[in-house]
């Protein structure tokens, strides 16, 4: 039996995972901003689930959480899941200061908190699993989604560095990129007020997205035990079809056009023997 910390388990991904985790006999500690949402859970499964009202973007509260859950459960945490999050839409000219700031400290600083409160524990007992949740939209930008994205980058570059740091412990981090999913996530997120300056951009998304197909998310809690339970997990692993297809053009453009202006690189480097 394992004992599994996530985070955002109200709704959206969040609601499907905590109910595969639990179906199959595993210890939860399910966070959420309301902990009244989570009692559903608490009431079908007792004292295998943990409800624990949180607001990640709170250092100590989120370490204070991951004491409880070590204390309630023994044996310390298994998995991680970040999931908690929210997705702010707007053109990077529309989106408020307070909207940007709001954004990275949910989406990137609550993951980085959660993830370094339960390092010590599982460098401890030498072994762990995290799980961040980022996004297609980790690996490739989309118009009117620029700073939504960025968490996301964010969190790449610092979960594929972490992978590098953590893996003398045994413990392993994947990140999880979906691609299309009706999960309500946008609209239960902050957006920034539209303008007609960027219709041109808004278009240019919703022909971009015309080229998948939404995933059903309940079928993504299979996948995230399937994950669980790999002995060699994977650094990233797309959720949802058609992304590969997108992520080859997209990485063929970027070396091409690294090749191209390679010669503004050489004169960069100001060494005539590096040209």
């Amino acid at each position: 039996m394992s004992t599994w910390f996530l985070t955002g388990a109200s709704r959206g991904f969040g609601a499907h995972w905590a109910e595969a985790i639990l179906e199959r006999g595993d210890n939860l500690a399910a966070t959420a901003r309301d902990a009244a949402t989570l009692k559903p859970l608490t009431d079908r499964y007792g004292d295998r689930v943990l409800a624990i009202q949180l607001d990640v973007t709170d250092r100590a509260a989120v370490d204070a959480a991951v004491d409880e859950v070590e204390q309630r459960f023994g044996g310390g945490i298994d998995v991680l899941v970040n999931n908690a999050g929210h997705m702010l839409m707007g053109a990077v000219e529309e989106v408020t200061p307070e909207q940007a700031r709001a954004q990275m400290d949910v989406n990137y600083f609550g993951t980085l908190w959660t993830t370094r409160a339960v390092l010590p524990g599982m460098r401890r007992r030498r072994r762990g699993h995290i799980m961040q949740v980022s996004s297609l939209g980790g690996l490739i930008a989309y118009p009117t989604m620029g700073i939504y994205q960025a968490t996301k980058w964010a969190i790449e570059a610092m979960s594929q560095a972490l992978a590098a740091e953590v893996a003398a412990y045994d413990i392993h981090v994947t990140l999880i990129e979906p691609i299309m999913f009706p999960t309500g996530l946008a609209a239960n997120s902050p957006q920034a007020t539209s303008t007609p300056t960027y219709t041109h951009a808004r278009e240019a998304l919703y022909a971009e997205s015309a080229g998948f197909t939404a995933g059903d998310p309940a079928a993504t809690g299979q996948a995230i035990l399937a994950l669980a339970d790999t002995p060699n997990p994977p650094l990233r692993v797309l959720f949802g079809t058609n992304g590969l297809d997108v992520l080859r053009t997209e990485y063929a453009g970027r070396l091409a056009g690294l090749e191209k202006w390679d010669h503004i690189s050489r004169l960069a480097q100001g060494n005539p023997d590096q040209r």
